[in-house]
């Protein structure tokens, strides 16, 4: 998953993607912050070297908004309102993958477009992911029936015919 993304925006890891990665490392297992920084190393092949000033400030958040808690022996582990984030965040990144997959499949203007889609995607998921917490019960409802219908749009375009997808008048 880190490899694609890295693949996608270059060297640069995109803002906000630090919190998702140690909410989907902990999804697998407890880990202490030196772990969730090796596995960075080790599933960017190298590319991605989180420092301890970056993942230890980001532990302290992730416990203070209760997506994750720490054990007794010194290790994280997500907690259940964490799992939720992190699938919601998973669902999310499905759907910007299959729009940016759609619009490349258009050429040299759809990598554009996607650039910019992801751009902006990346920010109004970092934006909700930060503020998730001070969220409403309605809100939560509405951002999810949103996601829903985004991906049903994208899964209906996924099933038309080929080279159907744009008409130019």
């Amino acid at each position: 998953m880190l490899s694609q993304w890295i693949q996608r925006v270059g060297s640069a890891v995109p803002r906000g993607f630090s919190r998702y990665f140690i909410l989907e490392v902990l999804k697998k297992n407890p880990s202490t912050g030196k772990d969730i920084i090796n596995n960075a190393i080790a599933q960017s092949g190298g590319r991605w070297k989180p420092s301890p000033g970056l993942i230890y400030p980001l532990l302290g958040r992730l416990l203070d908004e209760n997506l994750i808690e720490e054990t007794k022996d010194g290790k994280y582990q997500i907690t259940k309102k964490g799992r939720l984030v992190a699938d919601d965040l998973e669902t999310l990144n499905k759907i910007v993958k299959n729009q940016i997959d759609v619009m490349f499949r258009i050429g040299t203007v759809g990598k554009f477009v996607a650039m910019d889609l992801l751009e902006r995607i990346t920010s109004i998921g970092n934006s909700l992911s930060a503020n998730v917490s001070n969220m409403t019960k309605e809100d939560t409802r509405k951002y999810k029936r949103f996601l829903e219908s985004e991906l049903q749009k994208i899964e209906a375009a996924k099933k038309r015919p080929r080279g159907k997808d744009i008409k130019i008048s």
